[in-house]
């Protein structure tokens, strides 16, 4: 099994969803770098505070990330033992982001209203912009950490029955 796990990917992938089921069929604690970046009337914390609450996190026994944030993803690669790199095709992730809207998240200290046009170009752009250092990071890796990339939903549901049956 794992101690401390990172789950990355596009928006709209499945993380959050991912984690929580990784957290009920594990009992590790999880964390959701959404809302330690995010304040619940849409402001954020100073990077400064993220990056301290984040350094307290990962220097802990046990716990499950979820969130991308690229600025701190080296870091948290060095720590964890396990990546979960959900790397599905870019309309599922825009459905799965539009399916989300107007329904309260535990990973999001708000409901979001509606589809915003930048977001939309984001994760559009995500991979060509994000992914490759993704990859470059799990080479680095590869040989110390536990890495499970999945490219469907059906990969995601295979290793959740296969670890944990029904979870």
């Amino acid at each position: 099994m794992f101690d401390r796990a990172i789950v990355i990917g596009c928006p709209g992938a499945g993380k959050s969803t991912f984690a929580r089921r990784l957290r009920d069929g594990t009992g590790l604690p999880l964390y959701y770098l959404d809302n330690l970046w995010h304040k619940p009337d849409k402001t954020t914390v100073s990077r400064n505070e993220f990056d301290n609450r984040l350094g307290e996190i990962v220097l802990r026994d046990k716990w499950i990330i979820d969130g991308n944030y690229g600025r701190t993803l080296e870091t948290r690669f060095q720590f964890c033992d396990t990546v979960f790199l959900l790397d599905l095709p870019t309309d599922e992730c825009l459905a799965g982001v539009e399916s989300r809207i107007g329904k309260p998240r535990e990973d999001m200290p708000w409901v979001e209203s509606e589809f915003d046009e930048e977001f939309k170009q984001w994760i559009l752009d995500f991979p060509r912009n994000e992914m490759p250092r993704v990859y470059e990071l799990i080479d680095k890796y590869r040989s110390e950490k536990n890495i499970y990339i999945f490219r469907s939903r059906d990969d995601i549901e295979n290793y959740l029955a296969k670890t944990f049956g029904r979870v």
